[in-house]
Protein backbone atom coordinates (compact mmCIF):
# COMPACT_ATOMS: atom_id res chain seq x y z
CA UNK A 1 0.00 0.00 0.00
CA UNK A 2 1.53 3.32 -1.10
CA UNK A 3 1.06 6.73 0.51
CA UNK A 4 -1.73 7.65 -1.89
CA UNK A 5 -3.70 4.53 -0.96
CA UNK A 6 -3.12 5.19 2.73
CA UNK A 7 -4.34 8.76 2.33
CA UNK A 8 -7.40 7.57 0.44
CA UNK A 9 -8.23 5.08 3.21
CA UNK A 10 -8.16 7.81 5.86
CA UNK A 11 -10.32 10.22 3.86
CA UNK A 12 -12.65 8.18 1.65
CA UNK A 13 -14.92 6.67 4.30
CA UNK A 14 -15.99 7.31 7.91
CA UNK A 15 -14.09 4.18 8.92
CA UNK A 16 -10.84 5.87 7.96
CA UNK A 17 -11.70 9.39 9.09
CA UNK A 18 -12.84 8.23 12.55
CA UNK A 19 -9.72 6.09 12.92
CA UNK A 20 -7.58 9.10 11.99
CA UNK A 21 -9.39 11.19 14.60
CA UNK A 22 -8.89 8.38 17.13
CA UNK A 23 -5.13 8.32 16.54
CA UNK A 24 -4.85 12.11 16.71
CA UNK A 25 -6.91 12.22 19.90
CA UNK A 26 -4.73 9.52 21.44
CA UNK A 27 -1.60 11.59 20.74
CA UNK A 28 -3.22 14.66 22.32
CA UNK A 29 -4.24 12.70 25.41
CA UNK A 30 -0.72 11.41 25.84
CA UNK A 31 0.76 14.92 25.56
CA UNK A 32 -1.76 16.29 28.08
CA UNK A 33 -0.99 13.47 30.53
CA UNK A 34 2.74 14.23 30.36
CA UNK A 35 2.30 17.99 30.66
CA UNK A 36 -0.29 17.97 33.45
CA UNK A 37 0.78 14.71 35.16
CA UNK A 38 -2.88 13.68 35.23
CA UNK A 39 -3.87 10.41 33.60
CA UNK A 40 -7.65 10.78 33.56
CA UNK A 41 -7.69 12.51 30.18
CA UNK A 42 -8.63 9.16 28.68
CA UNK A 43 -11.49 8.89 31.21
CA UNK A 44 -12.69 12.36 30.20
CA UNK A 45 -12.75 11.25 26.56
CA UNK A 46 -14.40 7.88 27.16
CA UNK A 47 -17.99 9.10 27.10
CA UNK A 48 -17.77 11.55 24.19
CA UNK A 49 -15.68 9.76 21.55
CA UNK A 50 -18.21 7.02 20.68
CA UNK A 51 -20.90 9.61 20.04
CA UNK A 52 -18.55 11.70 17.87
CA UNK A 53 -17.65 8.64 15.79
CA UNK A 54 -21.33 7.73 15.36
CA UNK A 55 -22.24 11.30 14.40
CA UNK A 56 -19.50 11.29 11.77
CA UNK A 57 -20.91 8.11 10.26
CA UNK A 58 -24.48 9.43 10.39
CA UNK A 59 -23.40 12.66 8.69
CA UNK A 60 -21.66 10.70 5.95
CA UNK A 61 -24.95 8.94 5.16
CA UNK A 62 -26.73 12.26 4.86
CA UNK A 63 -28.86 11.19 7.83
CA UNK A 64 -30.59 8.75 5.48
CA UNK A 65 -29.62 5.41 7.04
CA UNK A 66 -32.28 4.45 9.65
CA UNK A 67 -30.10 1.86 11.35
CA UNK A 68 -27.17 4.26 11.68
CA UNK A 69 -29.53 6.92 13.05
CA UNK A 70 -30.95 4.49 15.62
CA UNK A 71 -27.48 3.41 16.71
CA UNK A 72 -26.35 7.02 17.01
CA UNK A 73 -29.36 7.99 19.13
CA UNK A 74 -28.75 5.07 21.49
CA UNK A 75 -25.05 5.88 21.83
CA UNK A 76 -26.06 9.51 22.44
CA UNK A 77 -28.20 8.43 25.40
CA UNK A 78 -25.33 6.35 26.75
CA UNK A 79 -22.92 9.25 26.27
CA UNK A 80 -25.25 11.69 28.05
CA UNK A 81 -25.60 9.37 31.04
CA UNK A 82 -21.90 8.66 31.40
CA UNK A 83 -20.84 12.29 30.87
CA UNK A 84 -23.33 13.49 33.50
CA UNK A 85 -22.26 10.87 36.03
CA UNK A 86 -18.57 11.59 35.48
CA UNK A 87 -19.09 15.35 35.71
CA UNK A 88 -21.02 15.29 38.99
CA UNK A 89 -18.21 13.25 40.55
CA UNK A 90 -15.76 16.01 39.60
CA UNK A 91 -14.05 14.04 36.84
CA UNK A 92 -13.70 17.05 34.55
CA UNK A 93 -12.36 19.37 37.25
CA UNK A 94 -8.61 19.98 37.63
CA UNK A 95 -7.25 17.28 39.90
CA UNK A 96 -10.29 15.08 39.32
CA UNK A 97 -8.14 12.09 38.49
CA UNK A 98 -9.48 8.59 39.10
CA UNK A 99 -7.98 7.23 42.33
CA UNK A 100 -6.94 4.03 40.57
CA UNK A 101 -4.30 5.84 38.52
CA UNK A 102 -2.49 6.83 41.71
CA UNK A 103 -2.75 3.26 43.01
CA UNK A 104 -1.32 1.95 39.73
CA UNK A 105 1.57 4.42 39.85
CA UNK A 106 2.39 3.43 43.41
CA UNK A 107 2.72 -0.21 42.35
CA UNK A 108 4.91 0.42 39.31
CA UNK A 109 8.34 1.78 38.52
CA UNK A 110 7.96 5.34 37.07
CA UNK A 111 9.64 4.36 33.80
CA UNK A 112 7.45 1.29 33.43
CA UNK A 113 4.35 3.37 34.12
CA UNK A 114 5.32 5.87 31.42
CA UNK A 115 5.79 2.99 29.00
CA UNK A 116 2.30 1.85 29.94
CA UNK A 117 1.04 5.39 29.40
CA UNK A 118 2.51 5.75 25.90
CA UNK A 119 1.30 2.31 24.78
CA UNK A 120 -1.95 1.44 26.55
CA UNK A 121 -3.33 4.30 28.65
CA UNK A 122 -3.66 6.72 25.73
CA UNK A 123 -3.43 4.94 22.32
CA UNK A 124 -4.53 1.50 23.51
CA UNK A 125 -7.70 2.64 25.21
CA UNK A 126 -8.57 5.11 22.47
CA UNK A 127 -8.32 2.29 19.93
CA UNK A 128 -10.56 0.11 22.09
CA UNK A 129 -13.16 2.90 22.27
CA UNK A 130 -13.07 3.12 18.47
CA UNK A 131 -13.36 -0.65 18.20
CA UNK A 132 -16.43 -1.10 20.42
CA UNK A 133 -18.14 1.66 18.44
CA UNK A 134 -17.14 0.06 15.12
CA UNK A 135 -20.31 -2.03 14.50
CA UNK A 136 -21.79 1.19 13.14
CA UNK A 137 -19.44 0.80 10.17
CA UNK A 138 -21.21 -2.44 9.31
CA UNK A 139 -24.51 -0.59 9.28
CA UNK A 140 -22.92 2.09 7.10
CA UNK A 141 -21.54 -0.47 4.62
CA UNK A 142 -24.90 -2.26 4.40
CA UNK A 143 -26.60 0.89 3.17
CA UNK A 144 -30.03 2.20 4.09
CA UNK A 145 -31.78 -1.15 4.48
CA UNK A 146 -35.00 -0.86 6.52
CA UNK A 147 -35.02 -1.75 10.19
CA UNK A 148 -36.34 -5.17 11.12
CA UNK A 149 -37.64 -6.94 14.20
CA UNK A 150 -34.10 -7.99 15.15
CA UNK A 151 -33.02 -4.33 15.27
CA UNK A 152 -35.90 -3.51 17.60
CA UNK A 153 -35.00 -6.41 19.92
CA UNK A 154 -31.36 -5.27 20.01
CA UNK A 155 -32.43 -1.67 20.69
CA UNK A 156 -34.70 -2.81 23.53
CA UNK A 157 -31.86 -4.81 25.12
CA UNK A 158 -29.50 -1.85 24.76
CA UNK A 159 -32.00 0.39 26.56
CA UNK A 160 -32.56 -2.26 29.25
CA UNK A 161 -28.85 -2.42 30.05
CA UNK A 162 -28.62 1.38 29.87
CA UNK A 163 -31.37 1.67 32.48
CA UNK A 164 -29.60 -0.90 34.66
CA UNK A 165 -26.34 1.03 34.44
CA UNK A 166 -28.11 4.29 35.23
CA UNK A 167 -29.86 2.83 38.28
CA UNK A 168 -26.61 1.31 39.57
CA UNK A 169 -24.74 4.61 39.25
CA UNK A 170 -27.58 6.53 40.89
CA UNK A 171 -27.66 4.11 43.83
CA UNK A 172 -23.89 4.47 44.26
CA UNK A 173 -24.08 8.27 44.01
CA UNK A 174 -26.79 8.53 46.68
CA UNK A 175 -24.91 6.16 48.96
CA UNK A 176 -21.67 8.12 48.65
CA UNK A 177 -23.42 11.45 49.24
CA UNK A 178 -25.16 10.09 52.33
CA UNK A 179 -21.87 8.64 53.54
CA UNK A 180 -20.17 12.03 53.23
CA UNK A 181 -22.95 13.69 55.25
CA UNK A 182 -22.69 11.05 57.97
CA UNK A 183 -18.93 11.38 58.22
CA UNK A 184 -19.25 15.18 58.39
CA UNK A 185 -21.64 14.77 61.34
CA UNK A 186 -19.21 12.36 62.99
CA UNK A 187 -21.52 9.37 62.50
CA UNK A 188 -20.36 5.91 61.55
CA UNK A 189 -21.26 4.21 58.28
CA UNK A 190 -21.79 0.49 58.52
CA UNK A 191 -20.96 -0.96 56.13
CA UNK A 192 -18.84 1.77 54.53
CA UNK A 193 -19.53 0.39 51.05
CA UNK A 194 -22.78 -0.20 49.17
CA UNK A 195 -24.37 -3.65 49.58
CA UNK A 196 -28.04 -2.91 48.84
CA UNK A 197 -30.12 -2.44 45.70
CA UNK A 198 -28.42 -3.80 42.60
CA UNK A 199 -25.24 -4.11 44.64
CA UNK A 200 -26.87 -6.90 46.63
CA UNK A 201 -27.08 -8.91 43.40
CA UNK A 202 -23.67 -8.03 41.96
CA UNK A 203 -20.58 -6.25 43.27
CA UNK A 204 -20.29 -4.34 39.98
CA UNK A 205 -23.73 -4.09 38.33
CA UNK A 206 -22.71 -0.97 36.41
CA UNK A 207 -19.75 -2.79 34.84
CA UNK A 208 -21.94 -5.77 34.01
CA UNK A 209 -24.52 -3.59 32.26
CA UNK A 210 -21.87 -1.65 30.35
CA UNK A 211 -20.27 -4.81 29.00
CA UNK A 212 -23.67 -6.26 28.09
CA UNK A 213 -24.70 -2.99 26.44
CA UNK A 214 -21.74 -2.88 24.06
CA UNK A 215 -22.01 -6.59 23.36
CA UNK A 216 -25.62 -5.91 22.36
CA UNK A 217 -24.48 -3.02 20.17
CA UNK A 218 -22.46 -5.49 18.08
CA UNK A 219 -25.66 -7.23 16.99
CA UNK A 220 -26.78 -4.15 15.07
CA UNK A 221 -23.96 -5.07 12.70
CA UNK A 222 -25.30 -8.61 12.53
CA UNK A 223 -28.75 -7.27 11.70
CA UNK A 224 -27.27 -5.07 8.97
CA UNK A 225 -25.12 -7.68 7.23
CA UNK A 226 -26.37 -11.10 8.31
CA UNK A 227 -22.80 -11.93 9.36
CA UNK A 228 -22.60 -13.31 12.89
CA UNK A 229 -18.80 -13.12 13.08
CA UNK A 230 -17.06 -9.89 12.12
CA UNK A 231 -13.88 -8.03 13.07
CA UNK A 232 -15.92 -5.36 14.87
CA UNK A 233 -16.61 -7.93 17.60
CA UNK A 234 -13.07 -7.30 18.81
CA UNK A 235 -14.40 -4.11 20.39
CA UNK A 236 -16.65 -5.53 23.09
CA UNK A 237 -14.17 -8.37 23.69
CA UNK A 238 -11.40 -5.82 24.36
CA UNK A 239 -13.76 -3.83 26.58
CA UNK A 240 -14.49 -6.93 28.67
CA UNK A 241 -10.75 -7.53 29.03
CA UNK A 242 -10.30 -3.98 30.34
CA UNK A 243 -12.93 -4.60 33.00
CA UNK A 244 -11.33 -7.96 33.80
CA UNK A 245 -8.12 -6.06 34.57
CA UNK A 246 -9.62 -3.09 36.43
CA UNK A 247 -11.99 -5.03 38.72
CA UNK A 248 -9.22 -6.82 40.68
CA UNK A 249 -7.42 -3.50 41.19
CA UNK A 250 -10.61 -1.79 42.37
CA UNK A 251 -11.43 -4.63 44.73
CA UNK A 252 -7.92 -4.88 46.15
CA UNK A 253 -8.14 -1.18 47.09
CA UNK A 254 -11.57 -1.69 48.70
CA UNK A 255 -10.41 -4.79 50.59
CA UNK A 256 -7.42 -2.90 51.98
CA UNK A 257 -9.65 -0.03 53.19
CA UNK A 258 -12.62 -1.93 54.59
CA UNK A 259 -12.31 -4.95 56.86
CA UNK A 260 -15.73 -6.32 55.92
CA UNK A 261 -15.22 -6.17 52.18
CA UNK A 262 -13.94 -9.73 51.89
CA UNK A 263 -17.16 -10.98 53.48
CA UNK A 264 -19.06 -9.03 50.83
CA UNK A 265 -16.90 -10.65 48.16
CA UNK A 266 -17.67 -14.08 49.58
CA UNK A 267 -21.44 -13.52 49.64
CA UNK A 268 -22.05 -11.54 46.45
CA UNK A 269 -21.08 -12.42 42.83
CA UNK A 270 -18.54 -10.14 41.20
CA UNK A 271 -20.65 -9.59 38.07
CA UNK A 272 -23.40 -12.00 37.03
CA UNK A 273 -25.99 -12.64 39.78
CA UNK A 274 -25.96 -16.24 40.99
CA UNK A 275 -29.27 -17.23 42.69
CA UNK A 276 -27.87 -19.34 45.49
CA UNK A 277 -25.19 -16.78 46.37
CA UNK A 278 -27.75 -13.97 46.35
CA UNK A 279 -29.96 -15.97 48.70
CA UNK A 280 -27.01 -16.58 51.00
CA UNK A 281 -26.15 -12.87 50.92
CA UNK A 282 -29.70 -11.86 51.91
CA UNK A 283 -29.47 -14.00 55.06
CA UNK A 284 -26.18 -12.50 56.25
Amino acid sequence: MNFTEIGTFFTASPLGTTLLLCLGWAALIWVLSVVTREYSWIDRSWSVCPLIYCLMVAWDTGLQNPRVILMTVLVGLWSLRLTYNFARKGGYAPGGEDYRWKATQDKMNPVVFQLLNITFVAPGQMLIIWLFTSPIFQAWEAGSAPLGAFDLIVAALFLLFLVGETVADEQMWRFQQDKKKRLTRGESTDPPFLTTGLYRLSRHPNYLCDMALWCTFYFFGVAATGEWLHWTGLGFIALCLIFAGSIPLTESISASKYSGYREYQASTPVLVPIPWRIKQSSKT
